[in-house]
């Protein structure tokens, strides 16, 4: 079964961006949260759920996988698929 996936990004990421095509690529659908520069709330709510200050943050089902390089690893690995329930 499929876990939900969430990423938090910012504009002009390109991380953000490496991290969802990589996503995309896959076949996967995600839940994809914008936040604002300069929203320090968002940013707050967003570094208390993962212990990270900086985006992409990547979570399948409720675990965060950390960003870009470490979906990326994850990929490179052979583990991505079994986390993502396939």
């Amino acid at each position: 079964m499929s876990k939900k996936i969430t990423i938090y990004t910012a504009d002009n990421c390109p991380y953000c961006t490496r991290a969802k095509a990589l996503l995309q690529q896959k076949g996967v659908t995600f839940e994809e949260i914008r936040m604002s520069w300069g929203d320090e709330k968002a940013w707050a709510d967003a570094q208390a759920r993962s212990g990270m200050k900086t985006v992409p943050q990547i979570f399948i089902g409720e675990k965060c996988v950390g960003g870009y390089t470490d979906l990326a690893a994850l990929e490179e690995k052979g583990e991505l698929d079994a986390l993502l329930g396939r």
